[in-house]
Parts: C-alpha cells; structure tokens; sequence
C-alpha cells in the first residue's frame, strides 16, 4: 500500500473503514492518571489482556469451588483434556499439523527441553549456529548446553553476524558459515523473528540449509507467533518454541509452545526428559505400567499443565480462531506500512527504521534509531502517554499490533515524537 497520505482526517478514515476496528473494544486498553488511553505499542513485549480472559478464568474458578478434584472430569471444561482444546487453534496461527504442537511449560524452558532431544553433539561436530545479537535468554540457553555436554562454550558458539556498517542479516553469510564449519556443526537455533531489529528471516531456506549440512534446525517464535506467517510445517524445521505473552495476549508469564515436526512423532528412542502426562493416556492413572511413550509433540510434556493460565490462552486463541491470521497479517502490514510512512516525514537524518522495508520479511514491529538519542527521548514519549520499548543502545521498538492497534494511534505516535523532537 503506497497511497498513505498525511494528517488525522486520513488516520480516522482507515480507523473507519478498518474491518477489525471492533476488537479494539474487546481489549483492556491502559490509562494515565487523567483517565486518558495510553498510545500501547508494547504488543512484541506484553500483550493487552482480552476483556474475555476474566470470564474464561473466573469459569475454572467456579468448578474448582465446586467440584474440587472432580473438575478433571466433570468440570464445564474438563482439565484432564483442557490442554487439547489449545492445540488446533495454536497449530492454525504458526501454520503447524496439530500433531506437532503443544502448549506447555515456559519459553527458554521449552528452548532446553528441545535441545535435550536435538541437541546431539560428537566430539568433532558439537558447535551451535545463533544470530549475533539472539535474545539474551536464548545465548544463555545454548552456553548452557555446550557446559553442560562438556564443551567450551565459546569454542562452540558460532555466531552469524551482520556485515561491518549493517544491522541485518544476510542469509548468503550463514551460506558462508555452513560452508566453512558445516561438519563441525550439530545444531542452528535462529530467533525466526528477531526481538531487536523486527527482522523476519526466511525459516524454509534456513532449514534446507541446515540439513544439507546433516545440522538440527530450530527456531525460537516468539516475537513471531500471532505476528507473522510462519509456516513451521512447510519450513521443514525439526523444532520450534514459542511464548503466548507478547502477541499472543495471553499474560505475563504464560505457558510456551512447541513444534516438533511430524518426522519426529513416532520416534521413540529419540532421547527427552519424560514425565507422566508424555505417557500413553489410555494407560497415564494405572500408575504402575511401564513407560509408554505418547507420539507427537504431545510427547514431550512432563507434568499436567496449569489450568488458569490456560484457560487466559484459550480466550485469545478464540479471538484468533474468529479473525484468522490472514486478516491479521493484511492489516498488520497496512498499520505498519503507515507508520513507516509517517516516520519518513521526520527526516533521514534524523530517523533511521533499521527494520527491512520489505513487508515480507518483518512482522508489525519496527526498530528506530533517532540521531543523536538516548534512553531520555524515550522517557520522554513514556511521559506523553507512549508506551514503547527501549533496548540499549539506541532502538525504540514500537509495534502497531493489529488486533487492537488504531491508524489513529500511529498517527498520534509520531505527532509527540515529531513535537518533542522539535523542542530539542
């Protein structure tokens, strides 16, 4: 889309003709002291929480008044099976078989789960491919990994980085890496989208990279699930992992996902850590039967989950389930598209957006870069009722989240930069 045009008559138009402008009013939308909304683009960090979510909660309350342990079974949404009514609707959003996805425990502790099964290092092939500026939990995880199997954690690491005065990755440079270290290679774990710089990397020529090498490929989601089209399937990938906070409006701290793909379902003797609930359901309550293990990624889970936090990610799968992730990317790129746009006005020399332009290979986050700024020009939006997200040394991370993000809001977003820009 490259008819925007300027000023707030246009924003309120779009806002008006927006076939999603309703959901807006189905979110608990922050406010100052003054009772006025806070302009909320912190959706890649927290998402707003759904009106819904109380209910849905408040329902599993009641049966454990109610009913006590008898709500596994009896309750108006039994728990012993409450986990498999998240499984379609989550398979739908990252473009998985629901066989190959789970809603379990939380992100880097699903990240270490993963690598205990595909994580399999040889003295000679033992080395972990990450992006150079991965999320700080996923570095830690994998530095983790190598001490763990006995191996120096730097010898091990393998970074692919940006080329010198560039802030992107180049997917020809990992090429470069495969084929200089590919042998000693065991496994590539790339964040799918990255938390800094918003950029969507293309997980299918990763994948068939990877495995031309005999690498495991992983992939953490979770500045991608709910945000772009990820197509974990059809990528090839042998895992991924995700969180349900940031896009996916489920709470801080909620449960992750998992994808193993459909290669992996019935293998056995692929080596994890078991528990009771990645047991034979048929046979899970007999207590004494052997180990019988599930197949698929249900494979993979430990202990029966925790049922509130759930249920707060059951509310926002149905609100996705209603809109569907197509309707949601068409209007994330129009949203995003805008405040590209507006950001442009400002100048190049003041405003740098180190996010790709294409709109294929970033979600609805952009990362800004302003001339000549510290973390006081953020502190100063914060202080107008901008909610955005800092991250040293000089980025604001803003994301217009289509679900409940306005044309309005953005627009209202670079007026105050615009004004306190100018004050400077």
């Amino acid at each position: 889309m490259s008819d925007y045009k300027l000023g707030v008559a246009y924003a309120l138009e779009q806002d008006h003709k927006d076939d999603l402008k309703a959901y807006r009013q189905q979110f608990h939308i922050p406010k100052d002291a003054a009772g006025n909304n806070w302009i909320y683009m912190t959706g890649n960090s927290l998402g707003l929480q759904p009106k819904s979510t109380k209910s849905y909660i408040n329902e599993e309350l009641e049966d454990w008044a109610n009913l006590g342990v008898e709500g596994h079974t009896q309750g108006k949404t039994p728990w012993l099976s409450y986990h498999e009514l998240l499984t379609d609707k989550m398979a739908q959003i990252v473009g998985a078989k629901s066989q190959e996805v789970i809603v379990m425990n939380t992100l880097t502790a699903n990240l270490h789960f993963m690598m205990v099964s595909f994580y399999k290092p040889s003295k000679t092939r033992f080395k972990i491919v990450i992006e150079s500026d991965a999320f700080p939990s996923d570095k830690y995880a994998v530095q983790s990994q190598l001490r763990h199997h006995g191996f120096d954690d730097n010898e091990g690491l393998v970074l692919w980085k940006p080329r010198q005065d560039e802030v992107l990755l180049r997917h020809e440079d990992l090429e470069t890496i495969l084929e200089d270290q590919g042998d000693e290679i065991a496994l590539i774990l790339i964040g799918g989208v990255n938390y800094y710089t918003g950029q969507f990397l293309d997980l299918k020529r990763i994948t068939q990279l990877g495995h031309k090498y005999n690498c495991v490929v992983g992939f953490d989601c979770a500045h991608g699930a709910g945000n772009v089209a990820l197509k974990l399937h059809d990528s090839g990938a042998d895992f991924a992992v995700w969180c349900t906070y940031k896009y996916l409006n489920a709470g801080p701290g909620s449960l992750g996902g998992c994808f193993v793909h459909e290669r992996h379902a019935h293998k056995k003797d692929l080596n994890r850590f078991t528990g009771w609930w990645s047991h034979n359901k048929q046979t899970r309550f007999n207590m004494r039967d052997e180990f019988d293990q599930l197949p698929g990624a249900e494979g993979w889970q430990l202990s029966n989950p925790p049922i509130l936090s759930m249920a707060a990610i059951k509310a926002s799968l149905d609100m996705f389930h209603e809109v569907g992730m197509s309707k949601l990317i068409t209007k994330s790129k129009k949203l995003t598209g805008y405040l590209e746009f507006l950001l442009k006005q400002l100048g190049e020399n003041t405003i740098r957006i180190i996010t790709p332009y294409n709109t294929n290979e970033r979600g609805c986050q952009l990362s800004i870069q302003v001339k000549n700024a510290n973390k006081a020009l953020h502190d100063k939006l914060t202080n107008e009722g901008v909610i955005s997200d800092w991250r040293a040394p000089d980025v604001i991370r803003c994301a217009p989240v289509p679900l409940y993000n306005s044309f309005a809001d953005v627009y209202h977003l670079v007026e105050k930069l615009k004004a306190i820009l100018n004050e400077q």
